[in-house]
């Protein structure tokens, strides 16, 4: 069993897979984090994407009482729970020490202050209260294990998570404290100032969301906000600078579809005197609260300003179509389109007729329950096919375990009903693979291209013929700018995608560099993150011709992009072309965001000439506005 791993300070993130392992963190008097930790580069749902694994953290307030805050997931059960025996003293191990003599001689560097540790008792038979921000089936295996042991603790949870936590455990009784949107019992008192206030934070994604906020530390336990997936020895956000991109990245997958929930939320936190977040995933806020909290509030205001919105629809049994659904939403979002997701299950009537009345399209998903589907996925459907104009595109999505009726339902009754798709319908056996997912985002991607292409006619037909074609002085003096015609290509586990590219330039001779724009919408950017690996393939002026060609073509959500070109693999696992006359092995150093384009900077690691008598294709374009 592995018990609290602390390592000195300056150490890195280990370049070798270390196994699992649980960090403890003292993080306020009488609050203990336990960061249970996988080193692992995990990739199991779409934001988990970046590969840097993750920590589920859990949290320990000891007052007069005592509670313990999200347990982790199935993955980490068995340490987890040999962890808290550790610390509660009912190990059993000969040469057990207690815990706090053994961390206090580091505390100093794990706290960056002093950190009273008198008086904190936790006795795992005596644990009074379970909080739980969220409920899925991953969690009810630990809290099986857990409630095996303590089968009279008090489980604090909001009224879907109880539902959903007496489906998860129908052979265990359940004492619940549920805590609902309004009432006045919003408050848990664990004694020696520790009044726990209760925050409901529902969104489609997770109604059951519940937050806690501490008065006596001023910290609030966030669940799935304001967190990240990223393993590392920094429990805290010392360096916020690199972590930037991973928050952004999280909230873009996470939170973008749900904006205007979150709004909502930091609404209700604005008067809390909150000085420490301390969210589910990933490091602990500490130092950038204030940052972070305006990130989000820029972030979301730019998801609810967008113009056109497509509204995503679904219902999840086992958590799979959720997934689905987010995948396809982080597709839309990358388009500069807007997305509203309605979770069926939770949303009503008016909810779903108000979103149907404003949409510009609309992607439905369901799960196959005895061969049909969900009675709200129904109610929803015929909603829709009510209001939703028969011009709009639509899109059908699901999982199934069996069977898949009630995907193939929805396809039909909106090819009855006259309505064109976006894309094929995504039908998925149990849980999405990382393909799976990247192909469900390319749909989602294609879908909103759609409706931009629509919205642009629109306005061409509105105008005048000459103003939809004159270019203007300035763009033709702008398309004077040349680049090297280049293929890039990249790899990611299963997952392979390029793109044609003559936005680039050398920005470094040492480390060699060079930069490269990337519009936020191609389907090769979610491959070109921090440290991922990809190669620049540089065409020549004699057979530039093929490549070029195609990769400007359109290719469908998850279509093989190097179908009938002659590859060989590079070092890094990215394919080079054989038609190429050099290529550059490369890896991303950082990324800026620049209006609709991604500019990524590169470390160039290797590079090979393969036919120096020819000399390098340029790209010579009429104007600015276009590639």
């Amino acid at each position: 069993m592995t018990s609290s791993t602390l390592t000195p300070p300056g150490s890195s993130t280990p370049s070798t897979p270390k196994p699992r392992d649980v960090q403890l963190v003292p993080i306020a008097p009488g609050t203990l984090a336990l960061r249970s930790r996988s080193w692992n580069r995990l990739r199991f749902e779409i934001e988990y994407a970046l590969e840097r694994g993750t920590t589920a953290n859990s949290y320990i307030i000891s007052g007069d009482k005592t509670a313990l805050i999200d347990p982790p997931g199935g993955s980490f059960t068995e340490i987890f729970l040999a962890q808290l025996h550790q610390l509660s003293g009912q190990s059993g191990s000969s040469s057990f020490q207690p815990l706090w003599s053994r961390l206090w001689s580091q505390l100093q560097w794990v706290t960056q202050q002093s950190v009273n540790l008198e008086g904190f008792e936790f006795d795992l038979k005596q644990l009074d209260y379970l909080i739980l921000g969220h409920v899925n089936i991953n969690r009810a295996d630990t809290l099986k294990l857990l409630l095996q042991e303590i089968p009279n603790v008090t489980i604090v949870c909001s009224n879907p998570a109880a539902t959903a936590l007496k489906d998860a455990l129908p052979d265990q009784a359940l004492n619940l404290k549920i805590v609902r949107s309004s009432g006045k019992d919003k408050t848990l008192d664990l004694g020696q100032g520790h009044r726990l206030q209760l925050i409901r934070a529902s969104t489609p994604r997770y109604p059951d969301s519940l937050l806690t906020y501490d008065p006596a530390s001023r910290i609030l336990f966030s669940d799935k906000f304001f967190g990240i997936h990223l393993c590392s020895e920094a429990a805290f956000d010392g360096d916020r600078t690199s972590l930037q991109e991973d928050r952004r990245y999280y909230f873009d997958c996470l939170m973008a579809p749900y904006a205007r929930q979150v709004d909502i939320l930091l609404d209700k936190l604005s008067p809390l005197a909150i000085r420490t977040y301390a969210p589910g995933h990933g490091p602990i806020v500490r130092y950038g609260t204030r940052e972070l909290t305006r990130n989000y509030r820029r972030w979301s205001a730019a998801q609810k300003n967008r113009t056109s919105t497509i509204a995503l629809l679904y219902a999840s049994a086992y958590g799979n179509t959720a997934t689905i659904g987010q995948a396809i939403a982080r597709g839309i979002t990358k388009t500069g389109i807007g997305v509203e997701t309605i979770n069926c299950e939770t949303a009503t009537p008016e909810e779903i007729q108000a979103v149907a009345d404003s949409c510009e399209g609309f992607i439905i998903g369901s799960p196959t329950l005895g061969g049909h589907a969900p009675t709200q996925i129904q109610m929803a459907l015929g909603i829709l096919l009510s209001t939703v104009p028969k011009t709009k595109p639509v899109g059908v999505f699901g999982s199934f375990g069996w069977s898949g009726e009630a995907i193939d339902l929805l396809e039909n009754k909106l090819r009855d009903a006259g309505y064109s798709f976006g894309f094929d319908p995504i039908k998925v056996k149990f849980k999405p693979t990382d393909v799976t997912l990247k192909t469900c985002e390319e749909a989602g991607t294609d879908f909103a291209q759609q409706i931009k292409k629509a919205n642009k006619i629109k306005s061409r037909q509105q105008g005048s013929a000459q103003s939809a074609t004159q270019i203007t002085a300035t763009e033709q003096a702008v398309g004077r700018i040349v680049g090297s015609l280049c293929v890039l290509t990249a790899k990611q586990g299963d997952v392979m995608s390029g793109m044609l590219a003559s936005w680039v330039s050398q920005a470094t001779f040492n480390p060699p560099g060079f930069t490269v724009a990337v519009a936020k919408d191609r389907a090769v950017e979610s491959l070109l993150y921090s440290q991922s690996p990809f190669v620049l393939n540089i065409l020549g002026e004699d057979t530039y011709q093929r490549p070029m060609k195609h990769f400007l073509k359109p290719f469908g959500p998850g279509e093989d992009r190097f179908a009938g070109l002659e590859t060989e693999t590079a070092t890094n696992g990215c394919p080079i072309l054989k038609d190429a006359i050099s290529y550059l092995e490369c890896e991303v150093g950082n990324r800026m965001e620049c209006g609709d384009h991604w500019v990524v900077y590169a470390v160039i690691k290797n590079g090979k000439v393969l036919r120096s008598n020819v000399k390098t294709a340029v790209h010579h374009r009429k104007a600015g506005t276009r590639y």
